[in-house]
Order: C-alpha cells, then structure tokens, then sequence
C-alpha cells in the first residue's frame, strides 16, 4: 500500500484522529475493549520498558509480555538469535526475571505510562502448578489485563513432553491458572501439533477464554564456517515470514474447533498479513519478528488498516473475522 494510498484512505475515516483513533479499528474481545487489533508479540516486545522511546505503544491495541515464570530464568547460551533467508530462529530460553520482580517493577511502570493499550502476560513453568501459581501472584497487579500460558514449555515431571501435546496436563494448567483469576485467559499452542483444534477444544472446556496460534517451529540453522549451529542452544525456533502460513491454517482449524477469540501471530509483517488472520479467523493479531527488525512496523500496520477500511467501505474490521470463504 502506497503512502499516497494511505493518506487518501485515513483521510477518509469520518470522526477520527488518523489513524489510531478509528471507529473502524475498534474491537471488543474476551471482554476487553481494545483500539485496535492489534498487539505486539510476546518475548518480542519485553516487558514494553525497553521499546518506549522507539515506538508509541499506546497506538498499539496492546502488548503480551515476555515470558515470566514463578523463579528468575537465566535462559539459553548465547549466541540466542540468527537471521536465515526464510527469516530468524532464536532460543532465549525464556529468560525473565520472576514473578515478584516484574509484578514490582515491569507492571507498576506499564500501568503508569499506559493508558489505552491492554497488556497480556505471557506465563510460563516448569510443572502444571507454576502456571496457577504465577497468576495468583500476579493478579492483583495494575496494568494487567489477561494472561497469556505459554503451553509450548516442557512439562518437567513428563519427561519434558510439552503440557499442550497431552490433554491432561493441557487441562490441569488451564484449570489451576483459571481458579487463580477471573481475568481472560488465552492458551498459547504449538504449530506442531497433531490435532491443534482438539488441543484447543481441551483449553477451553478447561476454562480459557481464548487460544493464541501460533508458537514458533523448531528449527536448526548451521554455520558452515564452524560446521555448528549457529545458536548457542543448537537447536530454536522459527519465526518471520515463513511462519505465516502455518499459522493463518492453525487459525482458521481453531476457528472451526472452538467459537472463543483467537490471537493470531506468526510471520506478520504488513496490513494486508494482518487481514489474512482476521479473515481466517483471528480478533487480534501479534506482530513479532516485524517489530524486532523494524519497531516501526506496529504502527504502520495500524496506519494502514485504518486506510484499507477506510478505502474498502469497511465501517468495522472485527466484521471480516472468520469470512474466510472454504468448502
């Protein structure tokens, strides 16, 4: 989309103050109003601190934190992040200082300096309880309004099997974390699962009240200097433009599984990616790997949305959810 497209399209958006304040953009979600739909991706974004002078992140409809797990993480080996021509792989290895840590100092300074975009907390453990303990302790925080668990993470007492690849362990995280707080609850998933709606099904008759698609892919990337991979870790996983794909038909099988909302994420980098999901069936949609390369990015797909609504006679964006045409 052009500048000139642009301009003419946000122009043309009645009542507003271009383009973050679009009537169009607007969309309620798990009980939530947010400004627009969309938010920038957890362990992408941090805990917003580090990205306030390099964009504005209240023209952002929100932000899903950096893991945070109920003991400080020290993570993976460097090096953590190599580009490849498909895009980045990376194994930080959730690194994250603590529940008490960022409930004392990463909440408190995103409620102060926030004051429309919704900030979800991504959540992660070792074993099922973790995930209820971390939102225990964090659910009388300000500037909170959702979680986010991660279910990607390797259950420790099962051998390191992911708690999203078995439907009990699934259940039992999403039950603890849900008697833990009233606030919404989105389940992250794993793009490598083998019936990603069943999975989905299992999350929210436990009791979420949304569903993220999608988590990265494992990947390896190898230096071919040192005949080693490039990633202190060895093996990561796989963001960018080669994840959206996978991740627009994860969104559109858990839109047929289960009516909950959905977060969709994986390699968008532009509004017209962003459109993809919604139309597959996303309400929100993560930018990550975009905004690690270009923190401009965010609010240019918000720009340009407002544009494309504005040029397309689409009075509300969240109307073209789930649109996608497929028999």
């Amino acid at each position: 989309m052009s500048a000139a497209e642009i301009n003419a399209g946000v122009a043309g958006v009645a009542g507003a103050d271009p383009p973050f304040d679009s009537p169009a953009l607007k969309t309620h979600v798990a009980g939530l109003d947010f400004r627009n739909p969309i938010l920038l991706a957890a362990g992408t974004a941090a805990y917003g601190r580090e990205l306030a002078g390099v964009m504005e992140l209240d023209h952002l409809g929100g932000l899903v934190t950096k893991a945070v797990s109920l003991e400080p993480r020290d993570g993976a080996p460097p090096p953590r992040v190599a580009e490849f021509d498909g895009g980045m792989i990376n194994a930080v290895g959730l690194a994250n200082p603590g529940v008490d840590a960022v409930k004392a100092t990463e909440l408190p300074w995103l409620a102060k300096e926030l004051r429309h975009a919704r900030v979800i907390v991504n959540v992660i453990g070792r074993i099922i309880e973790d995930f209820g303990d971390v939102v225990a302790r964090l659910d009388d925080s300000p500037g909170l309004h959702a979680y986010e668990l991660n279910v990607s993470c390797p259950n420790t007492r099962a051998g390191g099997l992911e708690f999203g690849a078995d439907a009990a362990s699934l259940t039992a995280v999403v039950s603890r974390a849900r008697a833990a707080t009233r606030r919404p609850i989105f389940v992250k998933l794993s793009p490598t699962l083998a019936d990603i709606g069943f999975t989905a099904r299992c999350a929210v008759d436990a009791g979420a009240d949304g569903i993220s698609v999608v988590n990265t892919m494992p990947g390896l990337v190898i230096d071919l200097e040192t005949m080693r991979p490039k990633l202190g870790f060895g093996s990561g996983g796989v963001s960018g433009p080669g994840l959206r794909p996978v991740g627009v038909l994860a969104t559109w099988k858990v839109r047929k599984a289960v009516p909950v909302p959905i977060i969709g994420l994986g390699g968008v980098g532009s509004a017209e990616h962003a459109l993809e999901y919604l139309v597959a069936g996303a309400s929100l949609v993560a930018v990550g790997t975009a905004a690690l390369a270009n923190p401009r990015v965010p609010e240019k797909i918000v720009r340009d949305l407002a544009a494309w609504c504005a040029m397309h006679g689409v009075r509300r964006l969240a109307d073209l959810v789930g649109t996608l045409e497929w028999n």
